[in-house]
């Protein structure tokens, strides 16, 4: 069934990484509330960290985007589900505007997602140290893909109010929308190749509302406002309402300090497919809530690993749980602490749960960043050996395993590199893996989970 669906929009996108997209939509965000407008916002490609930043300055659950993982109908889905009681839509992008995986292909890129979306593009440029020249790079990234609407110029870390000038003067088409002024004193702190997760330890409220009101002061908001509405109708597929009104099953979900990458597109699934989710702390919590399946995502274990060590009881209670037969389904970060141990940077190693006989080790370096496409190669509670869904892996630590019977249920291609990486350890109903999967590849995976939870364990809902 095919649907019509218009919002004013636009997409926050930078000539390269590390531009200040984030600062600049953050501070657009709150901008825009302070206006009294409803802001929806998500984010390009599989990030997890940047969202936390967008929910903190929209009040609101910021959604990933991406085309690689997700295709244009599931992506177009999401954002129509997400905005429809939004006043304004904001999507920052990843990377460059032009870049993906591929040095000539754009799937998976914010240009993508931008011509899918019919939406107009910022494009921010770093213009310290710049006058004329903006105009040649904003003149370069208009006229590359005729088909994107390259709307307006941010022009970030500029000096002073005359340098904005400059560049004002310096630019025609597209016209400069504003600029945010270069103050180190502000910047977002940083960890790994990105953000830190924006906790209200290290990101204050009040930082939010400087950035708020520096782009209040410092950009033309009324203009951006009227690019977003030049936005057109757009056609999607509504797609299967899959909406359950009688919960099967529930999936506890490891949520806290530690534990906390996941895509809501998945969690919003296992609801659809018949899912009561429960969320619990590894950390916090002595015991588990009554649930028949676990989910746990990613995060940073090793971060609170002494934390996730001292909590024996919880410890213990996964252990119990996978023993008995019981369906487990692990991420990254939530693989780790199923492993008899964690070993930081400074040599400690920490007990963890023991589910899985192995180690894992945190190393200074970036052990495996980027796309891949999952197959299985044995039954599981997934579906049948053979199915297939897409992911990516972002990890600064290894795993060594020391029990031989650990099967190793997937063969894993890299978007870029060669041969098969068989990995997804399984013992008994445990599945755990190093890939963060989006279930919007193969929507079929998270029906199954679920099927399994409520036949294989029985029901644990309140009579």
């Amino acid at each position: 069934m095919s649907s019509t669906f218009n919002i004013p929009r636009l997409v926050v996108a930078g000539i390269s990484s590390g531009i200040g997209k984030t600062t600049f939509t953050v501070g657009l965000v709150g901008a825009l509330r302070a206006r009294g407008l409803k802001v929806s916002v998500f984010k390009c490609g599989p990030d997890y960290l940047d969202p936390t930043y967008h929910a903190r300055a929209a009040g609101t659950t910021s959604h990933n985007l991406d085309g690689w993982m997700m295709g244009e109908e599931a992506v177009k889905r999401t954002f129509a589900r997400v905005s429809k009681d939004a006043d304004i839509a904001i999507i920052e992008g990843v990377m460059g505007l032009f870049d993906s995986a591929s040095v000539r292909l754009e799937e998976g890129s914010t240009a993508e997602i931008a011509k899918w979306l019919q939406a107009p593009v910022l494009i921010v440029i770093d213009a310290s140290g710049m006058a004329r020249t903006i105009a040649a790079i904003a003149h370069g990234f208009a006229g590359f893909d005729p088909d994107l609407n390259l709307a307006g110029v941010i022009a970030n870390f500029v000096g002073s109010r005359s340098h904005l000038q400059l560049l004002r003067d310096a630019l025609d088409r597209p016209p400069l929308l504003g600029g945010m002024p270069k103050n180190s004193d502000r910047k977002f702190p940083e960890r790994h190749l990105g953000l830190h997760t924006a906790d209200r330890d290290s990101i204050s409220e009040r930082l939010l509302a400087q950035w708020a009101d520096i782009v209040h002061e410092w950009c033309d908001l009324d203009s951006i406002i009227s690019v977003a509405r030049q936005a057109p109708s757009m056609d999607f597929s509504a797609g299967p309402q899959l909406t359950a009104y009688q919960p099967k099953c529930r999936i506890g979900v490891a949520l806290d300090e530690a534990f906390h990458f996941y895509y809501d597109d998945n969690l919003r699934q296992l609801e659809n497919a018949g899912a009561e989710l429960l969320c619990f702390s590894p950390i916090h919590d002595r015991h588990l809530p009554s649930v028949d399946g676990l989910y746990l995502g990613g995060g940073y274990p090793e971060v609170y690993a002494e934390q996730l060590a001292e909590n024996v009881s919880m410890r213990r209670e996964v252990q119990r749980f996978a023993r008995d037969g019981r369906t487990i389904y692990a991420e990254c970060g939530g693989l780790m602490y199923l492993c008899t141990s964690l070993r930081t940077l400074d040599g400690t190693s920490y007990p963890m749960s023991e589910v899985l006989s192995g180690r894992t080790a945190m190393c200074d370096r970036l052990q495996a960043l980027g796309y891949v496409e999952v197959e299985t190669v044995r039954d599981s509670f997934l579906g049948p050996a053979g199915i297939r869904f897409r992911g990516h892996q972002f990890r600064y630590s290894n795993l060594e395993i020391d029990d031989n019977s650990i099967t190793k249920a997937y063969a894993i291609t890299r978007w870029r590199g060669n041969g098969l990486l068989m990995e997804g350890y399984q013992v008994q109903h445990v599945l755990a893996s190093y890939v963060h999967a989006h279930w919007a590849s193969n929507p079929a995976i998270p029906l199954s989970l679920v099927e399994t939870c409520a036949k294989d364990t029985g029901s644990h809902l309140r009579k």
